[in-house]
């Protein structure tokens, strides 16, 4: 059987719509910048990504986070976290030794390695070696720290293996203080995720990788100088020029590159009180990590939003109802309260995603403890104290919150009193003593009056009594033997 030109031509064409129609559409989507919220995997360059909320560690998108992976410089995060943690004070000064220089660390590790510059017998504060070896991811710095915390590079990478497994990261293994390849120098995305939200929680820690310059001041061997960061992340201008890698909200972390790892970035940022941390491991390449960050980051705000405690309880706020109010009341005593915390700069806010927020505001009363602190009871007044609602972080941390009337409630003015504003109207009146009157002068004399009464009574019984017999008459004649 022939087959004509045109047969061929439709099998060809029902072939290709078959071949086209097998491809996802999300494989030839671009990703758009106006609308991070569509991001789909594909779009991401790197092997291995991890996107989590810092707070909870909830984590928002992933891909192969739990592979086994190169961390190169993203190891330093662990170094600097240490050095904070380990030594009483980052005014301590360190004395470089041949093995933290840049002469030991060019000629013992890496000719292409990166350096902070230090000399042998230099001597610096342990705060300036920290940021050295974030923000030029000085790998002499990193080997000066680790000594002067263990007394050795060795000791310091136990101490890191050590602080890895207390903080779950099973899969982590160090070998330097540095991050230079070596086989069993392995970490996931997973594992430095963990170690970034560990680290971002420490403020010392934060405070040091959220600058992209630091002021180097003058050693007894190098003079005063300043010293950049290579994130093209963390930098607004480069060469004079705006940058287009330069994201706003970005508040660190630490970059990483070798030849085995790949181009490498542990990532943190902050916005609207929501804060994220990502994680990028062998990204195309020295542009696709930063872009591969800023893409995560921005997704993550897109899925995650911010709200303080006040904020949350008022949009479902408590009403209670009182009783005693005045008739005249529209609200027939019903009464809103807000919340106020009881100390300003101890406040709760809470991360999630917009679902999660919204089944958070009608099921706050799961999360806080509500107690009254004075009867509901008429009269009130604006502003009063009627309880505290007290909520308890996971830290373990109770922060308390005052419940404020919302408005004022007028007692009934035609109730008798009770027994409390009787005890309230004795408590408040200024004179110890009852106003005297003829109701109270009868109540004091009145036993008196009693007494009088009832001897006047017995009197004049006992004269009725005595003239009853006197009237009697006597036997004169009847004698008794």
């Amino acid at each position: 059987m022939k087959i004509s030109l045109l047969d061929y031509r439709r099998l060809l064409s029902f072939l290709l719509t078959a071949l086209v129609l097998s491809f996802p559409l999300t494989a030839f989507a671009e990703y758009d910048p106006e609308k991070p919220e569509l991001l789909t995997e594909d779009q991401i360059t790197a092997t291995s990504f991890i996107l989590i909320e810092q707070e909870s560690g909830n984590i928002i998108l992933q891909r192969d986070a739990e592979l086994k992976m190169y961390p190169a410089s993203t190891t330093k995060i662990m170094t600097v976290l240490l050095g904070i943690l380990a030594n009483e004070s980052l005014s301590e000064t360190v004395t470089v030794s041949y093995n933290g220089s840049k002469d030991g660390v060019l000629t013992q590790l890496d000719p292409d390695s990166s350096y902070l510059g230090l000399k042998e017998g230099e001597q610096l504060l342990l705060k300036d070696l920290l940021y050295g070896t974030i923000i030029r991811s000085g790998n002499d710095a990193a080997i000066a720290v680790a000594e002067h915390t263990c007394g050795s590079e060795a000791a310091f990478v136990q101490l890191m293996n050590e602080t890895a497994r207390r903080f779950g990261m099973t899969k982590t293994h160090f070998v330097n203080a540095h991050g230079l390849h070596h086989e069993d120098h392995y970490t996931t995305a997973l594992d430095l995720a963990t170690l970034a939200q560990q680290a971002m929680a420490n403020p010392t820690f934060a405070d040091i990788v959220r600058v992209p310059s630091y002021n180097m001041p003058q050693t007894n061997m190098q003079r005063e100088r300043t010293i950049t960061t290579g994130h093209r992340i963390m930098q607004e201008t480069r060469h004079g020029e705006p940058n287009s890698y330069y994201y706003e909200y970005a508040t660190g972390i630490k970059s990483g590159t070798t030849d085995a790892a790949g181009y490498c970035y542990v990532g943190s940022a902050t916005k609207d009180g929501v804060k994220l941390i990502s994680v990028v491991l062998n990204a195309a390449d020295q542009y696709a990590v930063y872009r591969d960050t800023k893409r995560l980051l921005e997704y993550g705000f897109s899925q995650y939003t911010n709200i303080t405690l006040t904020e949350l309880y008022m949009e479902n706020p408590l009403k209670v109802y009182t009783t005693g109010y005045d008739m005249s009341d529209s609200n027939l005593g019903e009464l809103e309260l807000s919340a106020t915390p009881v100390n300003p700069n101890k406040t709760v806010e809470i991360s999630g995603t917009y679902d999660e927020i919204e089944q958070l505001k009608t099921n706050l009363r799961n999360l806080v403890l509500v107690q009254y602190t004075r009867e509901l009871k008429a009269p009130i007044s604006a502003g009063e104290v009627i309880g505290t609602m007290t909520y308890v972080k996971d830290s373990g941390e109770a922060v308390v919150y005052n419940l404020l009337a919302t408005r004022s409630i007028q007692a009934r003015q035609n109730r008798p009193p009770t027994l409390s504003d009787i005890i309230a109207a004795t408590e408040n009146d200024p004179n110890p003593f009852p106003p005297l009157t003829a109701e109270i002068v009868l109540i004091v004399l009145s036993p008196l009056l009693i007494a009088v009464a009832l001897i006047l009574i017995i009197r004049a019984f006992v004269k009725s009594y005595k003239r009853h017999y006197a009237r009697l008459p006597k036997n004169k004649n009847r004698y008794v033997k």
